[in-house]
C-alpha cells in the first residue's frame, strides 16, 4: 500500500522537474526499436516486461517492432511502491517456457541493477538461449551491479524520477513525461 495520498502525488508533479518530454520520450522509443529488431527481428523471441514499471515502455515498443514475437510478463520487486529498494520479492513468473528461447526483458529504469540482474540470473536458469534487456532510462552514477542494458533509451541524473511506468508511491506511472522529484 502507498504510503503517500493522491494529494500529495498531485503536489510532487506540481513541483517536479520536467527531464524528458514525450517528444524526446518518443525518439528514444524509436531508436530503442530500430536497434531491438536489428538484433532479435529474425529470432522469434519471447518479450517480458517487468511489471509494474515495464508495462508503459513495453506497451509504447510493441507497436514500433514489425517482427513476430510472443509476450508474456514477470514481476518482481524490491520497491513495493516505495522509493528505495529492499529484498527482491517474486510475484509472478512467466507461463511462457523459456528454454532455448531469446528473451528480452522490458523496463521502466535501470538504476543499481540489482532486480533486473536477477530477472538476468533466474531467465538463464530457466534454459533462456540468450537474454537481452531494454531500459526506456538508465541512470548515469556508476554504482550497482555494473550492468548494462542491451538496449536504452534516455541518459538521467541520479534524482528520484516518475512517469512513463516508473512511479512515485504507486502514482505516476501515467505521467506525460519524465520527472525528478524536487529536490
Amino acid at each position: 500500500m502507498s504510503t503517500i495520498t493522491a494529494a500529495q502525488a498531485r503536489r510532487a508533479l506540481e513541483e517536479a522537474e520536467l527531464i524528458f518530454t514525450p517528444g524526446q520520450i518518443e525518439e528514444a522509443l524509436d531508436a530503442m526499436a530500430e536497434a531491438i529488431t536489428a538484433r532479435l527481428g529474425d529470432r522469434d523471441p519471447l518479450l517480458l516486461p517487468v511489471m509494474h514499471g515495464g508495462l508503459v515502455p513495453a506497451g509504447q515498443l510493441l507497436p514500433r517492432l514489425h517482427f513476430p514475437l510472443r509476450v508474456d510478463y514477470i514481476h518482481a520487486t524490491r520497491y513495493r511502491e516505495r522509493t528505495y529498494g529492499t529484498d527482491l520479492q517474486w510475484c509472478r513468473h512467466p507461463t511462457e517456457p523459456l528454454a532455448g528461447r531469446h528473451v528480452l526483458l522490458i523496463d521502466d529504469i535501470l538504476d543499481e541493477g540489482h532486480t533486473l540482474a536477477a530477472l538476468i540470473d533466474w531467465c538463464r536458469s530457466q534454459g533462456a538461449a540468450e537474454v537481452l534487456t531494454a531500459v526506456l532510462v538508465y541512470k548515469t552514477h556508476g554504482r550497482g551491479a555494473g550492468l548494462d542494458a542491451d538496449f536504452a533509451g534516455l541518459a538521467a541524473p541520479d534524482r528520484y524520477l516518475f512517469g512513463y511506468g516508473m512511479d512515485y508511491g504507486g502514482y505516476w506511472r501515467n505521467a506525460p513525461g519524465i520527472y525528478a522529484l524536487a529536490e
